[in-house]
């Protein structure tokens, strides 16, 4: 996966295993999403579940967990000791790999309008993609908890949501839904059965209060053990790190008379983190990130893996045309036209790579070295592009039929349904849009090639202008098809234009290449 983003969803269950089971199936259920990590806290009736993905597919398995939640939790019912507002309480979208927080707002900010929307939950966002300062700390948002919240965002217009009704959902609550950097979940456990000093403790630490900045606390009473707790996030574990964190607990506790009788990780912790721990308590000297066993052996991976991808680069790609060949006579939608399509337009883009090359390096062409060289690399973005783009729109193909595949036997869960074939539909138009694009560039670039390249190659320059014609038209093809299907007159009517300009662009282009084909070489 070239982008990967990373959920963080808390569910307001801690006791029924059976329930996160079947919230973490939903997730598990959405193709390009991979579920890393779950942990239930009876004392909180807390989850926390950790996965991760392709952008759009963690955007569908959100929803869907939102949805099952919704018909699993009822917070009417609902006690625990951490603080909560919604049976899904928090989404973060997290930046992860190839992806910006910019873009994690606005993963977010879809997650939330198709949650009120198809599920009639009101939703608030917080953190980075917070609309107003005061909607920045999650602990701000969710002041007086589902109970409190119920009354007052029918009556306070600064409490109602970002989107969907000022009013909660009669069961379900609300969501907090936001983008943040990676934290950790952080707590410690005293040895004392009162919760007047874990909160004071807590208070102490939080930077809130003047404690450790990027730090927030809470003091929690755990009934089933008899103890209480310090519980932390650590929002930035570089400026302030867990064994800062430990130390000025285990200093205010010492204050009490309190032993510190354990501590605990919710949900998953980076590695560095738990490095700069052992850097501090073993006073290592020297030491590095390099030195631990799996950061060098996943270098010497990534090594081996570039050096594999640069082999099979420089081989042929003929074997892996056989199996695509064979994927799609195999009779399944995908994959389909749309991955034909971006690997014509790559093809397209080789030829034109090629012709650049045998143009540079002769005298006769010297003067316009330069702008051959700027072509081959343009050519070679996009020749890179639309092979990734291969198997996407096979598996954006296949999330647009696990919607069709979706239940339908109520009213909650038709409107589900179709507000998830609406998304993943979109979702494949723009892809493929993306390849209709790139098609269209590439005709642009080998129109000025046969411009200025090496006749020699002439014959294959005009072979590429035809099958950069047929990825766009082929591209064009399937988002006509997608549109027919999209209730959104805007949406369709937008791409519907700038498809027709495309089309008529490339097909100028191509009689540009074909004129100046037929001019060297007549018929």
């Amino acid at each position: 996966m070239k982008k990967i983003v990373e959920c963080v969803p808390n569910f307001s269950e801690g006791r029924d295993a059976e329930v996160v089971d079947q919230i973490a199936d939903a997730i598990a259920a959405v193709r390009g999403v991979f579920v890393l990590d779950r942990e239930m806290d009876s004392d909180h009736h807390r989850s926390v579940i950790t996965y991760a993905g392709e952008p759009d597919a963690c955007v569908e398995a959100a929803v869907r967990a939102a949805a099952k939640a919704a018909q699993l939790i009822d917070l009417t019912q609902h006690h625990g000791a951490h603080p909560r507002m919604g049976a899904l309480d928090v989404l973060p979208f997290v930046p992860i790999k190839g992806v910006t927080m910019d873009d994690c707002i606005e993963l977010a900010q879809r997650a939330g309008e198709r949650i009120a929307r198809e599920l009639k939950i009101p939703v608030y966002l917080y953190e980075k993609a917070a609309t107003k300062p005061t909607r920045v700390n999650l602990a701000d948002v969710r002041k007086g908890e589902f109970e409190g919240l119920r009354r007052e965002v029918e009556l306070n217009p600064a409490r109602q949501p970002d989107f969907g009704e000022p009013m909660l959902h009669p069961t379900a609550g609300a969501v907090a839904v936001g983008a943040r950097a990676p934290l950790i979940a952080y707590n410690i456990n005293l040895g004392t059965d009162d919760l007047n000093i874990a909160k004071q403790i807590a208070r102490a630490v939080r930077g809130s209060s003047g404690g450790l900045h990027y730090v927030k606390a809470l003091g929690v009473e755990l009934k089933n053990r008899g103890l209480v707790q310090v519980t932390m996030n650590l929002v930035n574990h570089e400026a302030s790190p867990m064994f800062r964190a430990f130390e000025l607990v285990k200093l205010e506790a010492d204050r009490y008379g309190v032993a510190i009788v354990g501590s605990e990780i919710v949900g998953l912790v980076p590695q560095a983190a738990l490095a700069a721990c052992a850097d501090y308590y073993l006073r290592f000297e020297d030491f590095s990130d390099d030195l631990i066993l799996e950061n060098r052996l996943q270098a010497a991976l990534e090594d081996y893996d570039a050096n594999v991808a640069a082999m099979i680069e420089t081989e042929t790609e003929l074997p892996w045309l056989g199996s695509l060949h064979e994927a799609v006579a195999a009779g399944d939608l995908s994959p389909g036209g749309g991955s034909v399509a971006a690997y014509a337009g790559s093809l397209a883009a080789a030829l034109g790579v090629m012709t650049g090359n045998l143009t540079l390096g002769k005298k006769k062409y010297e003067n316009v070295e330069a702008e051959i060289r700027e072509l081959i690399a343009q050519l070679d973005d996009l020749s890179d592009d639309l092979r990734a783009a291969i198997p996407e729109d096979s598996d954006s193909q296949e999330r647009a039929l696990d919607a069709i595949r979706m239940p339908r036997a109520s009213e909650a869960e038709r409107l589900a349904r179709d507000g998830a074939i609406e998304e993943a539909t979109k979702a494949l138009v723009t892809l493929r849009l993306r390849v209709a694009g790139n098609a269209s560039e590439i005709l642009d670039l080998l129109d000025e090639l046969s411009e200025i390249g090496n006749p020699i190659a002439f014959a294959d320059l005009a072979v590429g202008a035809q099958l950069a014609l047929t990825a766009l038209r082929g591209a064009a093809y399937q988002i006509f098809t997608c549109l027919g299907s999209i209730a959104d007159p805007e949406f369709t009517n937008r791409h519907r234009a700038e498809l027709d300009e495309m089309l008529t662009r490339g097909q100028d282009a191509v009689v540009g290449v074909e004129e100046r084909f037929f001019k060297m070489y007549p018929r």
